[in-house]
Parts: structure tokens; C-alpha cells; sequence
């Protein structure tokens, strides 16, 4: 089996955070060349730009509809299988953030400005223009929920989870970097830390500035026309360029605070807002024709959820309308792919996968479905009530669509500033997750619990404020969601090799979970007591009902782990095989022993203490003490789950034997099947 450490370029003596200077300088040559040619080229580049996008809508049109359901299928099968309980992380991880934590930032990064702009544009557009029938009928009306429901589902959610599963899987169980390429090892092994891994890395990073540009710039031109829609403030380059400066300089704030403050902050804000806002609406506005209407477009969406996902209008093509919405949606959320789903898997380290998968699914669908049905269809309702010059200057003005249908509402003033500020949250909160998401694309980093430093993420801020700035002043900014679609297709065919990787590494993870049962370890104190003669059955029973202290646990440590790890050390020594016994002498003080393979997946064998509350029925025999240690059992894939704590060594030496035979079992049954195995947590993590 091939040698899984990193190049000789990439070794782990690395600084902790720095630089990947074919990553980063790449990066910034295409995003300076690309705005440089959109800001001052525009016509030859729109029309560049454009022809592509017009070639690819045509020839592969299909494709997009297929791979959208594939990729779909794929993560719910995932789920759904014995690979579901497997933890995005170590076997002994927790998540870092509560279920409504998760959620508002699963719903600020994965949707963000984007819902405000279409959450009324694109059911008046669909209720009016539809690809087929006629427009202004009720039948119109309910096509046009089902095509918005089908455009901000399931559909795209399941490209977003595709990549955040397996970037979490790779990076946070296997210590690869969080970077894309770490998501095709298990194809392509250590070539992914060559140009061909450079190269897909930059692709992820251009695709990520270009996106989130995409989305600033067009949001910076709705706010604009709400500032001037409340306080008389002019629309202007001007104006927009202010706007800009003071979005990034927040997002930058914002992103140097980290996840676990700035992000975390402003993404619970952004979901309250939103809620008290589709709330008021649905108070305010037909209450009960909405809820009717809510759970209708519901119904309609799961019954022709299938038909419509393979609907190509193949016999009578509405080919601008697909260019503009289908295939339009389709290449967006694949592009954005590499970024929404770095950032969820960066906030969902700990989950298992079919947690995950059900999360990034459900939760903002649920949310989605309550968004558009009340927004959209109280919109609906008002142009079927005669409203049609709100249609028409919410059709062909989008900015402007959510302040007009404000003004159709109660206390017009007090909602309107709700949404001016739900909107500058949700540019900083896509901000600050883009600049995390391309500071971690672009740096290595060892640990990729970490992230990089706070100075690379305020510059990546300043980078994409630059860009939006730049392209809104010069009229670029339509080349620039072209060529953002036109980015949809190449990662299209690596989100495939992502699929085809995950599984691989999946049935890997299965083969190893066998090898452990073969061991049956954690569960053989008596078979080794009796085989021993060391151990009876009232050495047990007093075990079970012992309580150490961490004095206890430090002297166990001392007296019978360290000989016992220094026998096996001695052994395998003898026979040629590099081991080491580390110590820890931080808290909390642990031992681990490491034996080299020499190329295949490394033995590692820690005790870790863990703190837990002192059982209720001890507390009176022992009042002076509130809690106890257990001497856990950690593997290559995290915590095992049993306490060692009062093992004999000879117990302690049978319990390493039998999880080093359980690894060899593992490593044979891996090149039985002709698979890679994955590198060691933290090996390959400074390399990208």
C-alpha cells in the first residue's frame, strides 16, 4: 500500500498557520486578471462569457437535471445506511453548537441576501411569465410555488451536504486539510498536494470570491434603493461604494472574531429578524388563506417532486426562461458548492452523518417553505386583486420588490427598516463566512479544528469588497454571475469524484468497524483474568464500584500504564518496529503509544482521563468530593468509550494486543479490497 504521508514539500514541521503560496497567489492572479478584463472589457467580456454560457446551457442542460438528483439521492442513501451513525469527527466528539445555533447559521451562510431578493422577484415572475400555460391563472399560481419550492429546495441543499459531509468526514475523522481536495484522497492519494489538488483549490476559491461578490453586489443595489426609499439617500455609484466599504469593513470585524462569536452572533440575529418579519406578514396579512395556501404548495411540491426535478420542457424548450431560472439555479448552487459546504462542515464537526444529512436538509427547507409560501403567495394575492403595476415594477425592477410589497403592509416605516437591516446582516454574515471559508482554502493549517488567522481573514474580506466595488463601478457585475454559472460545470464532474471518494473511504470505515468487533475489545477483563490468573471475579466488582480521584488516576498512570506501554514497546522493538510511548504532562495528563507500519496506517493506542459527576448514591460515603475519573480508551478514530481505570498490566498489555491485531486485520482486509487507506489525524493536515 502506498506511503499516505505528506509530500516532502509538506512536511509537519510546518509553521502552525501559514500561507499556501500556489493557492493564494494563484488565486489572486485569476480574481485580479478576471476583474481587471470584466471592468474594463465588459461588452467583449460579457459576450465571452455569454457564448459559454449559452454552449453549456445547450449541450449539457441534461446533465444539470441529472447530477441535481444524483447528488441528492447519493447523501440521502448515505444517511439512510449503516453509514449513517459514523460521526463527522472523532467517535468521542460532541457538536460544538446547539440545534438553533446550527440552524440560523445553516440559513445565513446557505441562503443569505439571496431569499430577501427572491423571495417575491421569482413567484411573480414564475405567477406572471410561466415556462408553460397561461400566466394570472390560479393554476399559474400554484406551478409558480412549485417551481420557487423546487429552485430553493431540496435540490440544491443536497449539493451543499454532499460537500459538507465529506469535507467533514475527511478533515475532522481523518485529519486532512478542510480544503476540497482532501474530499478526492481516496482517488487520487497524495497527488491531491500537487498541482492536480492546487488546482482544484483554486477553482473553489475563485468560485467562492466570484459568488459571494455576485450576491453583495446585487444585494448592495437592492439596499440602495431601500435607503432611498425611506430616507431620499440617492442611488448612485457613490452611494453603493459606501455601502460596500462599510458592509466589509463589519464582515471583516466580524470574521476576525471567529465562528464561535461574530458568526455565531449575527447568524442568530439574521434568523430572529427573519422570523419576526414572515411572522408579521402572515398576522397581518390573510392569515388563513395563507396557511391554506402554505400547506397546498407543500402538497404540490412533494407530488411532482420527481417529475419536475427531470423536466426538461424537452418537446417545447422555453430556452431563455430555463437559461434564466433552472439551469441558472442549478449552476449557482453547484458553484457556490465549495463554499457553503466548507462552512458547514467547519459548524458541524461531532454530528453523526445522518444527523447531518437530515439537518442540512430539513431545517432550511422547513424554513424555506414557510419564507417563500407567505411572502410569495401574499404577493400573488395582491396582483390577483388587482395590483398588476406592483407586478410590473417588482418584474423588471427585482431590487425594488420587497420595499413595494412592503408598502401594501401595515406600519410600512417599521417593517421597512426591519428589512434594510436583515439584509446588511445578512451581507456581513456572508461576508465574514466567505472570508473564513477562502482564509482556510488558502492557508495551511495543521490542525483543521483551527482556522487561519484573523489578519488573512480580514484580508480575504477586503478582497471580495474590493471586487464588488470594482465591478458594481464599471458595469461588470453581470459578466460575473455569468461566469459564475459557467464555473456550475467543472465542479459538476469533482462533485461526482467527491461522491465516488466518500464511498470508497465510507466502506473503508465499515471494513475497520469489523476488524474492531473481531477484537471485541472493552469487553474482556474476564477472559483475561481467567487466562491470566491475575484477576478474579471480586478484583472486578471492586473496579465497577470504584470512584478514583485524578491523584488516582495520575498514579495509575505511573505504576501500571507506563510499564505496561514500555513492555509492548520492548516487544515490538525487538522485532523491528519503531514505537513510542509519549506522555503528556499538560492537563489532562495522558499516555499514548505509537507504533510506525512504515507506509500503511500507523497504531495508535491513548488512555485520555475523563471527568464525570460522581454518582448520586456515592455522595454520602464520599462528601468532600463531587466528582471521579475514568482512564478511556482513544483510537485512531477517537474515543472507544470503555474506562481501563484499575486494569492489571497484564490486562492492560491483552487490551493494546487485541486492538493492534484488530488494526492489522484492518490494514489486511484494505489491500484485500484494493483501497487507500487514510493518512493519520494531523499527519497531512499542514499540507494542502
Amino acid at each position: 500500500m502506498a506511503d499516505l504521508s505528506p509530500p516532502d514539500d509538506a512536511q509537519t514541521d510546518l509553521p502552525r498557520d501559514r500561507i499556501n503560496p500556489v493557492v493564494f497567489y494563484g488565486s489572486v492572479i485569476g480574481i485580479v486578471l478576471f476583474a481587471l478584463w470584466a471592468m474594463f472589457f465588459t461588452a467583449s467580456a460579457g459576450r465571452v462569457i455569454n457564448g459559454a454560457l449559452g454552449w453549456i446551457s445547450g449541450s449539457f442542460g441534461w446533465f444539470y437535471f441529472v447530477a441535481v438528483v444524483a447528488y441528492l439521492v447519493f447523501v440521502i442513501v448515505v444517511a439512510l445506511s449503516r453509514f449513517g451513525d459514523i460521526k463527522l469527527g472523532p467517535d468521542h466528539a460532541e457538536p460544538e453548537f446547539n440545534v438553533v445555533t446550527w440552524a440560523a447559521m445553516l440559513f445565513s451562510a446557505g441562503i443569505g441576501i439571496d431569499l430577501i431578493f427572491y423571495c417575491i422577484v421569482e413567484p411573480l415572475t414564475q405567477f406572471t411569465q410561466p415556462p408553460v400555460g397561461e400566466g394570472g391563472s390560479i393554476e399559474a399560481a400554484r406551478q409558480a410555488m412549485q417551481i420557487t419550492y423546487l429552485h430553493w429546495g431540496l435540490s440544491g441543499w443536497g449539493i451543499y451536504t454532499l460537500v459538507g459531509m465529506a469535507l467533514a468526514f475527511f478533515s475532522y475523522r481523518h485529519g486532512l486539510p478542510l480544503t476540497v481536495r482532501s474530499a478526492l484522497y481516496p482517488i487520487f492519494g497524495k497527488r491531491i498536494y500537487g498541482s492536480l489538488g492546487h488546482a482544484v483549490d483554486i477553482a473553489a476559491v475563485l468560485g467562492t470570491v466570484f459568488g459571494v461578490a455576485t450576491s453583495l453586489g446585487i444585494g448592495i443595489i437592492q439596499l440602495n434603493y431601500g435607503l432611498n426609499h425611506m430616507f431620499g439617500i440617492p442611488e448612485g455609484v457613490a452611494t453603493q461604494a459606501a455601502l460596500a466599504v462599510v458592509i466589509v469593513l463589519f464582515a471583516a470585524i466580524s470574521a476576525a472574531s471567529g465562528v464561535e462569536k461574530g458568526i455565531r452572533r449575527l447568524s442568530e440575529f439574521n434568523m430572529l429578524l427573519a422570523v419576526l418579519l414572515m411572522i408579521f406578514v402572515l398576522v397581518t396579512g390573510k392569515t388563513m388563506f395563507l396557511l391554506n395556501a402554505m400547506v397546498t404548495n407543500v402538497g404540490d411540491y412533494f407530488a411532482n417532486f420527481v417529475a419536475m426535478s427531470f423536466d426538461t420542457y424537452a418537446f417545447d424548450q422555453p430556452v431563455d426562461w430555463l437559461n434564466t431560472w433552472t439551469l441558472f439555479f442549478w449552476a449557482w448552487w453547484i458553484a457556490w458548492g465549495p463554499f457553503v459546504g466548507l462552512f458547514l462542515a467547519r459548524i458541524s464537526r461531532g454530528r453523526t452523518i445522518r444527523t447531518f444529512v437530515a439537518g442540512t436538509l430539513i431545517l432550511p427547507l422547513t424554513f424555506m417553505m414557510a419564507w417563500m409560501s407567505i411572502m410569495g403567495n401574499s404577493a400573488i394575492d395582491m396582483v390577483m386583486n388587482g395590483a398588476n403595476d406592483f407586478a410590473q415594477s417588482a418584474v423588471s425592477n427585482p431590487g425594488s420588490a420587497i420595499y413595494l410589497f412592503l408598502q401594501n403592509l401595515p406600519w410600512q416605516q417599521i417593517t421597512t427598516v426591519v428589512m434594510t437591516m436583515l439584509a446588511i446582516v445578512f451581507f456581513i454574515t456572508s461576508g465574514d463566512s466567505g472570508s473564513l471559508v477562502l482564509s482556510n482554502l488558502t492557508c495551511y493549517i495543521r490542525d483543521p479544528n483551527d482556522d487561519a488567522p484573523a489578519w488573512m481573514r480580514i484580508v480575504w474580506a477586503a478582497v471580495i469588497g474590493v471586487i464588488t466595488l470594482a465591478l458594481l463601478v464599471t458595469g461588470g457585475l453581470g459578466a460575473l454571475q455569468s461566469a459564475v454559472v459557467v464555473m456550475g460545470l467543472p465542479f459538476a464532474f469533482v462533485l461526482f469524484l467527491m461522491m465516488i471518494g466518500l464511498y470508497k473511504a465510507l466502506k473503508l470505515e465499515s471494513v475497520k468497524s469489523a476488524s474492531m468487533r473481531d477484537a471485541l475489545a472493552g469487553h474482556l477483563s474476564a477472559r483475561i483474568g481467567s487466562r491470566t490468573g491475575h484477576s478474579t471475579w471480586s478484583h472486578r466488582l471492586a473496579r465497577a464500584i470504584s470512584f478514583p480521584s485524578q491523584k488516582q488516576v495520575d498514579q495509575f498512570l505511573e505504576r501500571t500504564v507506563r510499564p505496561a506501554f514500555e513492555a509492548v514497546e520492548s516487544e515490538l522493538a525487538e522485532k523491528g518496529y519503531p514505537v513510542a510511548v509519549v506522555t503528556s504532562d499538560e492537563a489532562p495528563r495522558h499516555m499514548e503509544l505509537n507504533v510506525d507500519l512504515g507506509g500503511e496506517q500507523n497504531f495508535t493506542y491513548q488512555l485520555w482521563p475523563r471527568r464525570c459527576a460522581m454518582p448520586s448514591f456515592t455522595i454520602r460515603a464520599q462528601p468532600s468530593r463531587s466528582v471521579y475519573y475514568r482512564l478511556e480508551v482513544h483510537l485512531r478514530e477517537g474515543g472507544v468509550g470503555y474506562d481501563v481505570m484499575g486494569y492489571t498490566r497484564e490486562q492492560l498489555i491483552e487490551d493494546i494486543v487485541d486492538h493492534f491485531e484488530s488494526h492489522l486485520q484492518f490494514l489486511h482486509l484494505s489491500r484485500e479490497m484494493g483501497a487507500n487507506t487514510l493518512p493519520e489525524p494531523g499527519t497531512d493536515g499542514g499540507s494542502q
